[in-house]
């Protein structure tokens, strides 16, 4: 194939692709066989001018002479990367692997181990996607309490599922594990244009969709899912997995294992600490912390599209997103995280008498408001982890129950100018951009010294860059503090931990940043299992 580079096409005129790229190349449309859109991105500089730029491979006979009458620097033979399985181990596999977790790391590590028939066992503490989906509107909707077992952070999908599902990833990986993420994604009920968008995205609509496909082919492939069924602890001999332990329903259960895939997310703090008490080696690792910041999709739109935008592009354009960085007077990093165009901020506690908070947005991204996390930088020395490995878990919870107290149980939130000025705001307890009640209060009470100074020393900083972003009405939440694990669960070249048998995975073992790289870090172990054994 040949690929061509730089295609630029104006909004709204997307149907003209493939005549532009025939017209590149000084051929009819119709010598063109087989058209596929490899990137797609918008290109929003010159707000006078905003529009796509694509990337594309095109089938056509006579490659060669095509390529030399052509001699166009955007052109040029396509050499796609597409993943390949590594050569399969020969020992024999005693024992199912059981997988830990289904968010995107333990969902993928099984998915895979049940196409190549290994029959994988996966444990999920909370309930199945449709349970969760009820259980965490009446918790938003004050119907129910939190259930420490289902809610944001723990049920089928994981933390990820209740967000605005990118899939973006700075993870380098030449082995096409990156593409073939997108692909399941896809193949399990995903828009096609994920595979070349420049910032994909499926919003929580659609990965609930998602995952219970992936589900059911897990099942159909001999695998087995168990909700309700929290991990409990392991049994080892000589520093080698033997057994684990896990209550489903309420009742303990026993189970012979010799392979065991950790994939529990960055919320599952009292799994965390019975490991760490049964000897695994941790660490601890830096994290970030701070609030979430909320606008109206419109200004943002008009910051990024340039204040015409919708008289010049109508509604053909879609809602802006943005990216933030600042270094502090003090070396850390300030920076924007998560950030949700035309989306919600929601309560994500899991803990009963701590609060935190997250971003959400649909497939659609049509909501009123735009949201993200602007975070602070916290290292291992910060908190204690550099010696107390959970000392990080600590300092998060710590925020959680101050936040908790200071909201009186919903979503503090305070305008920017009284941050600023460390005086509590006035206001109701509703707020169609949040899923969950807000109380007006002061954050200053809530957030470390060192976060709220350096949070108010770049918001001024991010208005040079978006003129408005820092306005004295800007609402303010809190408090954002589980944007990634605080601990790293120690694994050595082979993925295995100081126990040999247990494989830590994914965001929450301390390997992952998101949806995709902790899917590609659960292939990446799924990998490892395939090299070292046959299926049963």
């Amino acid at each position: 194939m040949i690929r061509i580079s730089g295609i630029k096409i104006d909004i709204g005129q997307e149907g003209r692709l493939l005549k532009k790229a025939a017209s590149i190349l000084k051929v009819s449309p119709d010598v063109i066989s087989d058209f596929f859109i490899i990137k797609k991105s918008l290109d929003a500089r010159d707000k006078d001018h905003i529009h796509y730029s694509y990337i594309v491979d095109v089938c056509v006979n006579d490659e060669d002479k095509i390529l030399r009458r052509c001699r166009n620097p955007k052109v040029s033979i396509s050499k796609p990367k597409n993943y390949k399985l590594p050569e399969q181990g020969s020992a024999a596999l005693i024992n199912r692997p059981v997988v830990v977790g289904s968010g995107p790391a333990g969902l993928f590590a099984a998915y895979f181990l049940a196409q190549n028939g290994y029959k994988p066992i996966l444990l999920e503490r909370g309930d199945d996607a449709d349970s969760r989906i009820r259980k965490v509107n009446d918790f938003w909707n004050n119907a129910a309490p939190l259930d420490p077992e289902t809610n944001i952070q723990f049920g089928e999908g994981g933390a990820g599922t209740f967000s605005d599902g990118k899939l973006n990833t700075g993870v380098n990986d030449p082995s096409g594990r990156n593409k073939l993420v997108l692909e399941t994604f896809v193949a399990n009920g995903g828009p096609r244009e994920i595979l070349y968008s420049n910032k994909p995205h499926l919003g929580t609509d659609v990965l609930m969709s998602i995952v219970k496909n992936m589900r059911t082919y897990i099942v159909s492939h001999g695998g087995d899912v168990l909700f309700n069924a929290r991990f409990d602890g392991f049994r080892s001999d000589d520093d080698r997995l033997e057994s684990i332990i896990y209550t489903k329903d309420g009742v303990s259960h026993k189970l012979r294992c010799s392979d065991l895939i950790l994939a529990t997310g960055h919320s599952a703090r009292d799994t965390f600490k019975m490991l760490f008490e049964a000897g695994i080696n941790m660490q601890g690792k830096p994290f970030a912390v701070g609030i979430r910041a909320v606008h109206d999709q419109d200004k943002i739109n008009r910051i990024q599209y340039g204040p015409e935008y919708k008289e010049k592009y109508g509604n053909k354009l879609p809602p802006a997103d943005y990216k933030l960085t600042y270094r502090a007077d003090d070396g850390k990093s300030v920076f924007s995280f998560c950030m949700c165009p035309g989306g919600f901020v929601v309560d994500s506690s899991s803990e009963p008498g701590h609060l935190c908070i997250n971003g959400m947005s649909y497939s659609g991204r049509d909501g009123e408001f735009a949201n993200s996390a602007i975070i602070v930088s916290v290292s291992p020395e910060d908190v204690g982890s550099d010696t107390v490995p959970l000392k990080g878990i600590e300092f998060q919870r710590d925020l959680e129950r101050k936040a908790f107290e200071c909201g009186n149980g919903h979503i503090p939130a305070q305008y920017y100018r009284d941050f600023v000025k460390t005086v509590p705001s006035k206001g109701n307890n509703t707020f169609s951009g949040v899923k969950g009640g807000v109380c007006y209060t002061d954050l200053n009470n809530i957030l470390p010294e060192f976060v709220s100074r350096d949070i108010k020393e770049a918001m001024p900083f991010f208005g040079t860059k978006m003129s408005g972003y820092d306005d004295d009405d800007t609402l303010i939440l809190a408090v954002e503090s589980r944007t990634s694990s605080p601990v790293r669960i120690v694994r050595d070249d082979h993925f295995e931990s100081s126990i040999k048998g247990i494989y830590p995975c994914g965001e929450g073992a301390g390997y992952a940043g998101g949806i995709t790289s902790a899917a590609i870090d659960g292939i990446k172990v799924f990998e490892e299992i395939y090299k070292r054994y046959h299926p049963l």
